[in-house]
């Protein structure tokens, strides 16, 4: 487009600075404008996941006082009658937000497992996730959760095991549960709990060398060397703030 301003008096365009441009720079830049702080609280760190300013208050795992409501008292009190050792291994039974999950004895975790799949009232075939979590603080802070499906009777279950960080131990339950086998190997590599009795108790995401497990709570959020590429992940309180 030309203009009386832009152009020659052959109606040549000529070049012009565009507006509101400096002639010695390519570009202006919008004024620089102080950094977005406080995001979720967080005022200390250059932590952007925003976890740093979460206070969560820790419950106390507590049995849910029956009925637990139609399907779930079938399966507890199925597990009851085919487990005489069930008043000593069952730590607690809690009901939230639709779920049943049975708190098991550490050492009594294969047992139980073996009951719920074989069973004939309850027939949990399938155990579809083998996970952790990490509640920083508490004795036994590294917990294990283990989801069973009933394929039979179209029910689900939790079971779950606490133990101590300083010695995370917990027997395996590939021999019943086969798809366990590299959902244990993940649970080892991220929070270190070794499953005994596992086939091949390796790292499955992490390099075989690597120290420590990087989903504990405890465990430093920066200053990781970045393999094969000669780079720092810094700590969060020194990484760079972007404007």
């Amino acid at each position: 487009m030309t203009t009386p301003g832009n152009t020659t008096p052959g109606d040549v365009p000529v070049s012009q600075p565009p507006a509101g441009a400096s002639s010695t720079a390519p570009a202006e830049y919008p004024p620089a404008s102080p950094a977005g702080r406080g995001m979720f609280g967080v005022h200390d760190t250059g932590d952007t996941s925003g976890f740093g300013g979460l206070v969560r208050r820790r419950t106390v795992v507590t049995s849910t006082p029956k009925p637990y409501g139609e399907e779930f008292d079938e399966v507890t009190d199925a597990l009851e009658e085919a487990y005489p050792g069930f008043a000593d291994a069952i730590e607690a039974v809690v009901v939230d937000r639709g779920e049943l999950t049975l708190h098991i004895k550490p050492e009594r975790v294969l047992e139980v497992a073996t009951i719920m799949r074989d069973n004939p009232a309850l027939r949990f075939e399938l155990c579809s996730s083998v996970s952790g979590v990490d509640y920083l603080g508490a004795a036994r802070r590294l917990h294990v959760v283990y989801h069973l499906t009933s394929l039979t009777f179209r029910r689900r279950v939790r079971l779950e095991a606490a133990v101590p960080a300083e010695d995370p131990r917990l027997p395996s339950v590939t021999s019943i549960y086969p798809t366990a086998d590299w959902q244990e190997r993940e649970t080892y590599d991220m929070f270190g709990v070794v499953f005994e009795g596992h086939p091949n108790l390796t790292r499955i995401l992490m390099p075989d060398d690597w120290e420590g497990h990087p989903q504990r709570k405890d465990y430093p959020l920066g200053g990781v060397p970045v393999e094969y590429k000669g780079a720092e992940i810094p700590p969060p309180d020194e990484r760079r703030t972007y404007q």
